[in-house]
């Protein structure tokens, strides 16, 4: 006979797995049509009214599309890689809830368990430039490598700050907390650090050093078409919903509505929606940066994360930490958090310009250098 339970788990993946799949469609359709926006174009507008249709058009093309596999490609390691990426990114969605009671299972320790699960997914990365029997793949699954592990610190860090200021480590307990204020208005440091450092693991513009196709051609997925590359692609857009879900439960109130209306069933529903509407609004800011920004050099980008975002992940938690034990206001919190951001700010600026003024005075010295050199004739001799 077969236990009940079994069945409830397997329904319960199918389920979820069919709800994010729809999730990437429409996060696709979206980012599409917001960068078409940005950029004064239309966006998607022949298959379906308004391109509608679009994703499902894509994702036809890419499971019926030829999966080439290299010839010396290590083909186990080739083919664990995307397996590999994608499983931290769904089985993270057990313990993250959408409603009081709408979880797959409320963990009392589902923040731990999702920064134990989240870090997996570099492997996959690594995994896959290794496979895939190319240089390019190899550098770009490295750069991936260092660039994750150095921005996995601000992010685990932020996440602790919050677990600081509401004394749990349970997602559901987390949002109810913050049926009064929201979080993200005494923590503006750590949201600011948590969002970023989101955004940096998703390699997303202006992060997207791992795979940058100026540089290392397409990066640790070079090598991968067809059902292997779309599950890649399917990863990345579960993250970035993941990520704006998380900033959501975390810094932004969750579900919780100012007065909920109705009760039972209509209140589950409302909060849902006002989940989603919360969470699109994030998203909508992630694809609006990578419309306006531009990709940082990979210098820039750990010197951005071990010189600023580290350093103010740890005094924000030993500010939150100070101000939790001393019993001292929120308010409190939240008037130093501003400062200390502005102040880094000020900081990061001030370093950017002192290192253009030196290199305009170089140039200048150069320019003036080559200009007063004169030219050097020499007579005509043979040399037969």
């Amino acid at each position: 006979m077969i236990d009940s339970r079994f069945v409830v788990a397997v329904f319960s993946a199918i389920v979820l797995m069919l709800s994010l799949s729809l999730v990437v469609l429409f996060l696709t359709y979206f980012e599409r049509k917001a960068l078409a926006r940005i950029q004064q174009r239309k966006g998607p507008t022949r298959v379906g009214y308004m391109g509608i249709l679009q994703p499902f058009a894509d994702a036809v093309k890419l499971i019926t599309k030829e999966d080439i596999i290299p010839a010396r490609s290590d083909k186990a390691v080739y083919w664990i890689a995307p397996v590999a990426v994608f499983i931290p990114a769904f089985v993270i969605w057990v313990t993250i809830p959408v409603a009081r009671g709408v979880v797959l299972e409320n963990l009392d320790l589902g923040l731990f368990y999702i920064v134990a699960v989240s870090v997996f997914s570099v492997l996959g990365l690594l995994l896959a430039g290794w496979g895939s029997a190319n240089k390019w793949a190899v550098i770009g699954g490295l750069r991936a490598a260092g660039q994750l592990v150095s921005y996995e610190i601000p992010f685990i860090m932020s996440i602790l700050a919050i677990a600081v200021l509401g004394q749990t480590l349970n997602l559901r307990t987390i949002v109810e907390s913050q049926s009064q204020f929201a979080y993200g208005l005494f923590q503006p440091l750590g949201l600011f650090i948590f969002f970023t450092s989101g955004l940096a693991e998703l390699g997303r513009t202006p992060f997207d050093i791992h795979h940058a196709e100026s540089e290392v051609v397409g990066g640790p997925f070079v090598e991968y078409s067809g059902a292997h590359w779309a599950v890649f692609f399917l990863t990345e857009y579960v993250n970035t919903f993941t990520v704006a879900v998380l900033t959501v439960l975390l810094f932004l109130g969750g579900w919780n509505w100012p007065t909920m209306p109705f009760e039972g069933l209509a209140h589950t529903v409302l909060s849902m929606m006002w989940l989603l509407l919360k969470t699109v609004i994030v998203i909508w800011l992630i694809f609006w940066i990578r419309g306006t920004y531009p990709r940082i050099r990979i210098d820039q980008l750990m010197t951005f994360s071990w010189k600023f975002l580290v350093p103010l992940s740890f005094i924000n938690v030993v500010l939150t930490a100070c101000v939790v034990f001393y019993g001292l206001s929120l308010w409190f919190l939240s008037v130093l958090s501003v400062l200390i951001l502005s102040g880094g700010f000020w900081l990061m600026k001030k370093s950017a310009g002192l290192g253009s003024e030196y290199n305009t005075v170089t140039i200048v010295s150069s320019r003036e250098l080559m200009e007063n050199v004169q030219p050097i004739h020499v007579a005509d001799k043979d040399v037969s």
